[in-house]
């Protein structure tokens, strides 16, 4: 049911949306809150899903949805009114970001636009992503099925996922891959995406090392064996005739 103990919920989840973009958004420091709940569609997007997911838990028809609807219209994000969001969420620009409507997301997860936590197939039941805590996605990721990304995890530009996400591990490519940066997962939220290692390009530069590795010891046989060769192609001396 809707009551005071709600509205403070939501505005204390409010609060902590305004308070983490302007920590993760470089170009919301020093701004107030009014102009960053004006000016960034990911905050918008969140106040309109704060306020539908309450109507929604309350059981009240039609307006969730209405809300939700006013929003993608607005700001380009589509949340469905009864996904799960934890507290300090943020969404970066926020265009084309899609959360389906069983997703669950932790607290203090990024999001930056493009973003899609959908599903596969026409499966009931539970059939969207699952976020835990501190986990951050890159731009154009899609998060398919109801998989699961673990705690401080990070996935790359335009990944699919399509399996679970240990936590602390950071996947790249299609399907996503795990990869490491000198031995440890990628750190902070605003990773350095460009310079994510490519484990099909290590893998080929690791088998052009191994090949030219190959090459040398081929030569190297070659030339111990060239002496022996050409004492073979020699002509054999016979017997001298001088005096006879």
């Amino acid at each position: 049911m809707l009551g005071l103990g709600t509205l403070r919920r939501v505005v204390k989840e409010v609060t902590s949306d305004v308070t983490s973009a302007r920590e993760r958004d470089p170009a919301a420091r020093g701004i107030g809150t009014l102009e960053i709940l004006t000016g960034w569609a990911g905050v918008q997007s969140l106040l309109a899903h704060r306020v539908a997911h309450a109507l929604w838990d309350a059981d009240m028809p039609l307006v969730p949805r209405a809300i939700a609807y006013t929003s993608r219209a607005i700001t380009g994000v589509e949340i469905h009114p009864a996904a799960r969001i934890g507290s300090d969420f943020f969404i970066d620009h926020g265009s084309g970001v899609v959360i389906g409507e069983t997703a669950e997301i932790g607290d203090r997860v990024t999001l930056y636009q493009g973003v899609t936590l959908g599903g596969t197939g026409f499966a009931r039941g539970k059939r969207h992503p699952t976020l835990e805590d501190d986990v951050t996605v890159g731009s154009g990721a899609k998060l398919l099925g109801p998989v699961t990304v673990g705690r401080n995890a990070k996935v790359g530009a335009n990944t699919v996922v399509i399996e679970d996400v240990p936590p602390e591990t950071t996947v790249v490519g299609n399907p996503g891959h795990p990869v490491r940066v000198e031995g440890r997962a990628v750190e902070g939220p605003d990773t350095d995406w460009i310079h994510l290692p490519d484990p099909i390009a290590e893998a080929i530069k690791e088998l052009s090392e191994r090949i030219g590795a190959l090459e040398k010891r081929l030569a190297d046989m070659a030339g111990d064996e060239a002496p022996a060769e050409v004492t073979e192609l020699r002509p054999k001396k016979g017997p001298s005739s001088a005096g006879g």
